[in-house]
């Protein structure tokens, strides 16, 4: 069978999506990955990790909420890999950060208490500007890096899957104020132009996930992501602003459609 080789953080791995095959990770053996092997006959290599950067995928070893480290993801890619996805650049941006401190700030009762040392801290909106500046050249270094070491691969580039709703919809999933709310949009957005600008640079493939799920927020009647709510995040669970099992199953569709 081909060697499929997945990379990337959380909106990948798919923490609090049952059945759990790696806690310390958050990742589900039903995330994208997992359903496209299976459904196109894949041997994969799984080494997602909810919290990866570019950098843990390239370069570092990456420490994780429940203890210990993973080494740098890029180690899984060998010479004879036939593909290779990613998601990844939402932590190299404080995304999820800064959407988590931004609905903290508005509903502080609605997370854990042990949450509030992580989320009472704002994420300054100057960083992730500069950061997001950034992104598309890290994307781009990411993709060049696996064809160094597998130079017939197929890369594919996966984007986030929308949490925000459009400008004007508001939800109870979704506690925020209207300032920090359009932040966030602005955030999300730029997330998946970089994306599609490192595709479209190196020539990788690109998964449009965050324009397939546009009416999937976490406001939708069908959403395919959580909203605020918490379950044991360390231990894998459920993680506020997260793919749930329909959105992964639809950026599955969208995965397989693409490599048929």
């Amino acid at each position: 069978m081909d060697r499929y080789v997945a990379l990337g953080s959380s909106f990948a791995s798919g923490p609090g999506i049952d059945p759990l095959v790696d806690a310390g990770c958050g990742r589900s053996g039903r995330n994208y990955a997992h359903l496209v092997a299976e459904r196109l006959g894949l041997d994969l290599v799984d080494v997602t990790s909810g919290g990866a950067t570019v950098d843990d995928v390239l370069t570092a070893s990456q420490a994780l909420m429940s203890g210990g480290t993973v080494p740098p993801q890029i180690g899984a890619v060998e010479p004879g890999t036939a593909l290779v996805t990613a998601t990844v650049g939402g932590n190299d941006v404080g995304y999820l950060r800064t959407l988590l401190t931004c609905s903290y700030a508005a509903d502080p009762e609605g997370a854990p208490p042990e949450a509030a040392a992580f989320l009472g801290e704002r994420v300054e909106r100057a960083t992730v500007e500069e950061a997001l500046a950034g992104l598309p050249a890290k994307l781009a270094a990411l993709v060049g890096a696996v064809r160094e070491r597998a130079p017939q691969a197929r890369v594919v580039l996966v984007d986030y899957l929308t949490v925000l709703p459009p400008a004007g919809r508001r939800c109870a999933a979704l506690p925020m104020a209207d300032d920090d709310l359009a932040f966030c949009r602005t955030v999300q957005h730029r997330l998946a132009e970089a994306t599609a600008e490192a595709a479209r640079v190196t020539g990788a493939d690109l998964v449009r996930a965050s324009a397939a799920s546009a009416e999937h927020s976490a406001c939708a009647a069908e959403p395919w992501v959580s909203g605020w709510e918490f379950g044991d995040v360390p231990g894998g669970g459920l993680a506020p602003y997260h793919p749930n099992a329909a959105g992964m199953a639809a950026v599955a569709d969208l995965l397989a459609d693409l490599l048929r």
